[in-house]
C-alpha cells in the first residue's frame, strides 16, 4: 500500500475512514488534518506524531501506546474555550471532528522541549519510590515551599476556570440483561438474550459496536468479520426489547446489579454540544441501570512487555498497531521490530508486511513456535529470532533501534549476546488480561488461570462474563461463549433460552504461549536502564524491586508505594506485569501475590455527567411553603433553612423609615408576649407513621416512653445517635392506636427519615411499621400570645376552653371552613394552637385569619423572634444548642429519658459509657451578663479565670444569644464544663477586641418559670 502525500502515516487504502472528506484539528498549537472515523490518536499518528505528553514523574518522552481505554500515555486537555476545557480525555478514545483542539497536559515550556525533563534522565536515584515521604519530612517550616511546588508539578491536566456551557443528563434505567462490550461475545450475547424475549440493554465504549471483531484477520462464513459484526448490530437495534449505547462506558458495578453507564452523547461532534432545531442537546449521560442479570462482554486488555527503554515513543501494543492499520488505516512507522511471546502478536508483523511496511525481525520468547500466524510469517519470508526478546530499546523522542537478545526465562537472564536492530517501532505482546475490573467493583476478588496467563472474575451474584472476560480467546469459542451467557442470563430472568444462528468461524492453530512478565536485561534491575511497568504513572520493575526489599510484601502496600495502578489508569496495562515482578522479588507465585482492588470509576467522568442537571438553581433548589407569596407582598425578609425560603423577620416602614432587624424583632416579640402573633411553621418536618409495630418502633428510636400515649395526646421526643448523642427532637402526636404523626426540625427532615428506614430496614425489619414524609402535604400556621384563644374561637368549632382543650392535646375540626388539625404546642412559653390544613387551603386559612386578627393587631413573626422566644424559655434547636456532641443529660433533660423502658433504645448504652458519665462534660446552662445591656456573641469561647496567660484554658461556648425586649437585657444559652453544678458562678468571655465580658450562670429558663402562661 502506498501513503498519504498529507498525513506521512496514511495508507491509501484500508479501514474504516472517510478518505473522501478531511477534518482539521490542532494538537499543541499546530494544525493537522484526519478523516471522519478517526480518533485523535490514530489522527496524531497519521501525521507523524511521536511525542504526544510528557511522563507523570519523570517527564520524560512519551508516544501513543494503545489504542483503546488502556491507553496511558495519550491522556490529553481537550477544548477550544476556557469553558469548555475537559482534561485527562484519552486521545484513543475521542472521535476526530472539525476544529477539534487538544494539548497535552504535562510539559513546559511545551511537550518537545520540556524543563523537567531533566529529572527524567537523574530517574531512580533522584525520585525513588516513597521518595516524597522520605525528602519532604524536614524541616517543617519548609513544608509549605514543598507543598507548593509538588502541587505545581503533579496533576493531569487542569479545571476549567469558566462556567460550563453544556448540560447533562441523567436517565433511570430497568432491564432483564444488560450486556457490557458489543465485541464477539457481546453480540451474540445480546442475540441470544433478545431472541428470549428479555428486555435488553448492550453498551458498548467504543464510537463504533464491533469489538476485536472491528480489526480482525479472522473471517466469518468466509467474509471479513465486519459484515456479520454490522448485521448482527442491524438486526439488535430493529428489535423493540433491545436498546444499543454506543460510545457508552460502564464505569462502575455496585451492589444488586446496579451499573452506572456514562454516554459520550455529543463529544464526537463538538466541543460545545450543539443546538438541534433550536434546542441545546446533552453533552454525556448518566444512564443508572437497575439489571436483573448482567453479561459481562468486556474482552481482554493486551500486556506490553517490560523491557528497557520500552517508554520511548514508537514502542506500542502489538494489537494497537493491528487496530491503527486494519481500523484507521494507518501504520505508525516504517520499520519495525517485533517482541512477542505468544502468536497473537504476530498479527502485527502481517499486517505490517501487508500493509507495504519493512517487518525487520520478530523476537519470539518461545523457542519452537509453530502456530498457523508464525508459518504465515516465515512464508512472508519476516525473520524470526526464536528464544528471544527486544530487552533494550534505543532512541530518545522515537525509536530508532531495538537491541534483541537470547533470553532464560526461568533463570531470568540473558542468555547470548544482543543485536542491535535498526528500527523506528518496536510492538511487544505478552499476553492477555481479561478486563475485570468491574467485577472486583463488586469487592469480589478476581482469580488466577495458569492456563490463560490471567486473572478472571470470581463469582458475583448475578454476573455472568463471557468471551475475552471470562478467558476464551479463540473466535468461534467466544462467540459460542457468548451465547451461553446470554442464555443463562436470560433464563435466571424467567425467560426461555434461545437458539442463535452462529457464522462459521475461520480455524486458527495456535502454539501455546510463554509466561513472561519482565524480560531480563545484561545488568541487574535496579541498575539497568528504566523498565516501565506502569506508564502513566511512572512506576518501574526496579521501583517495584525497591518497594518489597523495603519491606512491603502484600500487593495493596506495594500498590501504594510505588503508585501503580493509580489515577486514570486503574492498571489496564501494568498490574499484571507489577504483580508478577513482585512475586517474583518475593519468591512468591502470583496467585500467593494477588492482586490489587480496581475501583470505580473504570475510566475517568466528567464531574458534569456525575451531577447531572443537579447543579445552578437546581443544584439546592429553593423550596417555598403554600404561603411564600403573602410573606413576599408583606415584605418579609428571608433566610436558607434547609432549602426552604423562611420568613426571617417582617420589617414595617414608619414614617418612610424601614425597621432594622433589631427593630423589627424586638416588635414581634412583644406582639406576642402582650398580643397575638403567627407564624408560618410549614417548614417542620413532619412523618406519617402507621402500623401493628408503630408505637414499639417510636419507644426504640426517642430516649423517653411512647407505649402509653393515648389518641388526642402530643408528646415531645429527644432522638439519639447510637453514640448517645442528641441527633434531632420534635413533637409526636397521637392520631390513632397505630397511627401517628412525628414532627422534626425542618433541616433534620430529611435525615430523619432516612435514619428511620435505616433502622427498620437493617436492625428491626420484623417490626410492622411504615413511613411516609407528609412535610409538603400539610401547611402549618402558629397562632400564640395571649389573645390567641379569642382569634381562633373566631373561626373554628372546636372547643378551646382550656379544661376542654388541654396543653399537649389536639383535635379535629373547621378552622375557616376548612378541615384541620389543632395542637396546643408550645415553641414560645404562651398560650399557642398550631394549625394544620392541607396546603393548598394555606392561604385562605391564612388570610381568614388576619381579617379576625385585625382587631387584636395580629403580628406576623418570623424565625429570629422564633428564636429569641424559645431562648428565653430555654427551648434548644438541635444543630445550634447541640453539635454532635451533647447528651440528652448534658441539655438538663432527664425527664425525657426512660432509662426503665423494656427495650434498648439508639444511645441507651453510649450514655453509660465512662466519658458520657463525667461530671465535668460541657452542660447547657443560661448566662446572663453582667452588663445587661451586652449582648454575647454566638460561638464566644468561655474561661474561668480571664487571668490567666494565653492559651487560656476554654472551658464552653455560647450557642445561643439575643437581646430580650421582654427582659430588657442580653441572655445567652451556652454549655460549658459541668455547668449544672456551676448555678450562681461567674465565666468570662474575652473577646478579639481586648474586651472580657462577665456573666452569671443561671437557669436556662429566663422568662415564665413555671410555665404558667402556656396552660392558661
Amino acid at each position: 500500500m502506498s501513503q498519504s502525500s498529507s498525513q506521512p502515516n496514511r495508507l491509501a487504502q484500508g479501514g474504516r475512514v472517510d478518505r473522501t472528506r478531511k477534518l482539521t484539528f490542532t494538537f499543541n498549537g499546530k494544525r493537522y488534518t484526519g478523516h471522519p472515523g478517526d480518533t485523535l490518536a490514530s489522527a496524531l499518528l497519521a501525521n507523524g506524531v511521536d511525542v504526544v505528553n510528557r511522563s507523570f514523574k519523570y517527564s520524560r518522552p512519551r508516544g501513543i501506546v494503545a489504542a483503546g481505554a488502556e491507553e496511558p500515555n495519550a491522556v490529553v486537555q481537550l477544548g477550544a474555550s476556557e469553558a469548555a476545557q475537559v482534561p485527562n480525555v484519552r486521545a484513543t478514545q475521542q472521535a476526530l471532528y472539525d476544529g477539534l483542539e487538544a494539548r497535552s497536559t504535562n510539559g513546559w515550556p511545551n511537550v518537545q522541549r520540556d524543563l523537567m525533563g531533566s529529572v527524567g534522565k537523574l530517574g531512580g536515584s533522584f525520585m525513588p519510590p516513597g521518595f516524597y515521604y522520605k525528602t519532604f519530612m524536614a524541616p517543617a517550616s519548609m513544608w509549605m515551599t514543598y507543598e507548593k511546588y509538588i502541587r505545581k508539578s503533579a496533576g493531569l491536566g487542569r479545571s476549567p476556570v469558566e462556567s460550563d456551557p453544556d448540560i447533562y443528563d441523567h436517565l433511570n434505567q430497568h432491564c432483564d440483561v444488560l450486556v457490557i462490550g458489543a465485541g464477539p461475545a457481546g453480540l451474540s450475547a445480546a442475540l441470544a438474550a433478545a431472541y428470549s424475549g428479555a428486555r435488553v440493554i448492550l453498551c458498548d465504549e467504543q464510537e463504533t459496536m464491533g469489538g476485536s471483531l472491528l480489526d480482525s484477520r479472522e473471517t466469518l462464513d468466509d467474509a471479513e468479520a465486519t459484515r456479520w459484526a454490522d448485521a448482527v448490530i442491524d438486526e439488535l437495534a430493529s428489535l423493540d426489547n433491545v436498546t444499543l449505547l454506543a460510545r457508552t462506558t460502564a464505569n462502575g458495578y455496585h451492589d444488586h446489579n446496579f451499573v452506572t453507564l456514562h454516554e459520550r452523547r455529543t463529544e464526537h461532534l463538538a466541543d460545545v454540544a450543539p443546538r438541534v432545531d433550536g434546542r441545546r442537546q446533552s453533552r454525556s449521560r448518566l444512564h443508572r441501570v437497575r439489571a436483573a442479570q448482567v453479561v459481562l462482554a468486556t474482552g481482554a486488555h493486551e500486556r506490553p512487555l517490560v523491557y528497557a527503554n520500552n517508554d520511548v515513543p514508537g514502542n506500542l501494543l502489538a494489537g494497537a498497531v493491528s487496530t491503527y492499520i486494519r481500523r484507521y488505516g494507518v501504520a505508525p512507522g516504517q520499520k519495525l521490530v517485533l517482541s512477542t511471546s505468544n502468536d497473537h502478536g504476530y498479527r502485527a508483523a502481517l499486517d505490517w508486511h501487508e500493509a507495504g511496511r519493512e517487518v525487520v525481525a520478530i523476537a519470539d520468547a518461545r523457542d519452537n513456535p509453530d502456530g498457523e500466524w508464525v508459518e504465515q510469517a516465515r512464508a512472508a519470508g519476516i525473520r524470526i529470532i526464536t528464544g528471544s526478546a527486544v530487552i533494550e530499546a534505543k532512541g530518545d523522542k522515537r525509536v530508532s533501534a531495538a537491541r534483541v537478545a537470547r533470553i532464560d526465562i526461568d533463570g531470568f537472564r540473558v542468555a547470548g549476546k544482543a543485536e542491535e536492530l535498526a528500527c523506528d517501532t518496536i510492538a511487544s505482546s505478552g499476553g492477555y488480561s481479561p478486563v475485570v475490573h468491574l467485577s472486583s467493583h463488586t469487592g469480589t476478588r478476581p482469580v488466577w488461570r495458569d492456563d490463560i496467563l490471567g486473572f478472571v472474575p470470581g463469582d458475583v451474584t448475578g454476573l455472568t462474563p463471557a468471551g475475552g472476560a471470562h478467558g476464551v480467546y479463540a473466535l468461534d469459542a467466544v462467540l459460542e461463549d457468548g451465547v451461553a451467557a446470554g442464555n443463562r442470563a436470560a433464563e435466571a430472568g424467567g425467560f426461555p433460552a434461545a437458539s442463535v444462528n452462529l457464522p462459521r468461524a475461520s480455524a486458527h492453530r495456535e502454539s501455546p504461549a510463554v509466561a513472561l512478565y519482565q524480560v531480563p536485561h545484561e545488568k541487574p534491575t535496579l541498575r539497568a536502564p528504566k523498565q516501565f511497568v506502569d506508564l502513566q504513572n511512572d512506576v518501574t520493575a526496579a521501583g517495584i524491586d525497591v518497594a518489597t526489599r523495603e519491606g512491603f510484601e502484600s500487593i495493596e502496600h506495594v500498590k501504594r508505594y510505588t503508585a501503580m495502578g493509580f489515577g486514570t489508569d486503574q492498571g489496564k496495562l501494568g498490574n499484571i506485569n507489577g504483580m508478577a515482578i513482585a512475586a517474583r522479588c518475593l519468591g512468591q507465585t502470583i496467585p500467593e501475590t494477588g492482586t490489587t482492588v480496581f475501583r470505580p470509576n473504570y475510566t475517568p467522568v466528567t464531574f458534569g455527567a456525575i451531577v447531572g442537571r443537579h447543579c445552578r438553581e437546581l443544584f439546592d433548589p429553593e423550596r417555598y411553603t403554600a404561603l411564600h407569596q403573602w410573606h413576599v407582598e408583606h415584605g418579609a425578609e428571608f433566610e436558607d433553612v434547609g432549602q426552604w425560603k423562611r420568613p426571617w423577620y417582617f420589617p414595617r416602614t414608619v414614617n418612610g423609615k424601614k425597621e432594622s432587624m433589631h427593630e423589627a424583632v424586638a416588635r414581634e416579640c412583644l406582639a406576642v408576649r402582650q398580643g397575638v402573633g403567627i407564624l408560618d411553621a410549614s417548614t417542620l418536618g413532619k412523618i406519617d407513621i402507621q402500623g401493628p409495630d408503630a408505637r414499639e418502633f417510636l419507644g426504640r428510636i426517642y430516649t423517653n416512653k411512647w407505649a402509653k400515649l393515648a389518641p388526642g395526646r402530643v408528646r415531645y421526643g429527644l432522638m439519639c445517635k447510637d453514640d448517645g448523642m442528641l441527633m434531632d427532637d420534635g413533637t409526636t402526636s397521637c392520631l390513632g392506636d397505630n397511627h401517628f404523626l412525628m414532627t422534626t426540625t425542618t433541616g433534620g427532615a430529611a435525615g430523619v427519615l432516612e435514619w428511620l428506614e435505616i433502622w427498620h430496614q437493617t436492625e428491626w425489619p420484623e417490626l410492622e411499621v411504615y413511613f411516609n414524609s407528609v412535610t409538603d402535604h400539610w401547611a402549618t400556621m402558629t397562632v400564640t400570645g395571649p389573645e390567641a384563644r379569642q382569634l381562633l374561637a373566631e373561626i373554628t368549632d372546636i372547643d378551646l376552653d382550656k379544661e376542654a382543650f388541654k396543653f399537649m392535646d389536639w383535635k379535629e375540626g373547621n378552622v375557616a371552613g376548612v378541615p384541620a388539625r389543632v395542637f396546643r404546642i408550645s415553641f414560645t412559653g404562651e398560650l399557642a394552637f398550631e394549625i394544620n390544613v392541607q396546603a393548598n387551603y394555606a392561604m385562605h386559612v391564612w388570610k381568614t385569619l388576619f381579617e379576625h386578627g385585625e382587631k387584636y393587631d395580629l403580628t406576623p413573626y418570623g424565625t429570629e423572634t422564633m428564636h429569641v422566644l424559645r431562648a428565653e424559655k430555654g427551648l434548644i434547636i438541635v444543630g445550634q444548642d447541640t453539635d454532635g456532641s451533647v447528651t440528652p443529660e448534658d441539655l438538663g433533660m432527664y425527664w425525657a429519658i426512660g432509662y426503665d423502658k423494656p427495650f434498648p433504645w439508639i444511645g441507651k448504652r453510649a450514655l453509660s459509657r465512662p466519658d458520657t458519665r463525667r461530671v465535668d462534660r460541657k452542660q447547657l446552662v443560661g448566662l446572663r451578663p453582667h452588663d445587661p445591656g451586652v449582648v454575647l456573641e454566638e460561638g464566644a469561647q468561655i474561661v474561668f479565670d480571664p487571668e490567666q496567660s494565653i492559651p487560656m484554658t476554654m472551658v464552653g461556648h455560647v450557642t445561643s444569644s439575643y437581646y430580650s425586649p421582654v427582659l430588657d437585657s442580653g441572655f445567652a444559652l451556652a454549655v460549658v464544663k459541668g455547668g449544672h453544678h456551676r448555678m450562681g458562678e461567674t465565666v468570662y468571655l474575652p473577646m478579639v477586641d481586648g474586651k472580657v465580658h462577665a456573666a452569671e450562670i443561671v437557669s436556662t429558663v429566663f422568662y415564665d418559670p413555671k410555665g404558667e402562661r402556656q396552660h392558661v
